[in-house]
C-alpha cells in the first residue's frame, strides 16, 4: 500500500449524515463561540468572529446545503478553512474523526444525495466500517457571487 495515495479526511456530521473534507482545506477546528451578526446578508452567513485577531466570516453549512436548521449543542464545531484564499468558518453539528481514505474507496457523486446538490461534492467514500461518507469540496460550496458577499463581510 502506497502511503501517498491515502487522503487524510476530517469527518463531521450534518443532520445525522457523515461528511468528509480533505484535511488540507482545514486550518483548525474550533468550538462555536459568540458570533457577531451582520445584517442584510444571505441566510447562510451567520456573521463574523474574531479568531486570534483575524475577522472570520461564519457560514452555517446546514443552511448552505439546504438542510433543516438546528440549535447549537455542546458538540457543534466550526471548521476553519481556506476557501479561495479567504479564511472562512463553517458551522457543523460535530467534528468526529480524522481518517485515511484510499482513492479506490471514492466514487463519483450521484446528482442528488440526501438532498445535497452534487456540485458541492468531490465524491462519495464507501467505507466498510462506516458506510457512505459524502466528501465535500469547500472551494465549491459557495458560488463566486457568494464568495464576494462573504469577502465584503470581512471588509466592512
Amino acid at each position: 500500500m502506497v502511503q501517498e495515495s491515502l487522503t487524510k479526511t476530517i469527518i463531521f456530521t450534518l443532520n445525522n449524515q457523515e461528511y468528509g473534507v480533505n484535511i488540507a482545506q482545514i486550518r483548525s477546528i474550533e468550538r462555536l463561540d459568540e458570533i457577531v451578526a451582520i445584517p442584510q446578508t444571505s441566510d447562510f452567513i451567520k456573521g463574523i468572529i474574531n479568531l486570534r485577531g483575524s475577522v472570520t466570516p461564519i457560514i452555517d453549512l446546514r443552511t448552505r446545503l439546504g438542510l433543516p436548521e438546528t440549535s447549537a449543542t455542546e458538540q457543534t464545531r466550526v471548521l476553519i478553512a481556506n476557501v479561495n484564499d479567504l479564511q472562512v468558518g463553517f458551522i457543523v453539528d460535530a467534528a468526529t474523526d480524522v481518517i485515511d481514505v484510499e482513492p479506490g474507496e471514492i466514487e463519483e457523486a450521484p446528482e442528488l444525495v440526501h438532498g445535497v446538490d452534487y456540485q458541492y461534492l468531490k465524491g462519495v467514500a464507501k467505507l466498510e466500517n462506516r458506510g457512505m461518507i459524502l466528501l465535500l469540496d469547500l472551494d465549491h460550496v459557495l458560488s463566486v457571487s457568494e464568495m464576494d458577499e462573504v469577502q465584503q463581510v470581512t471588509e466592512d
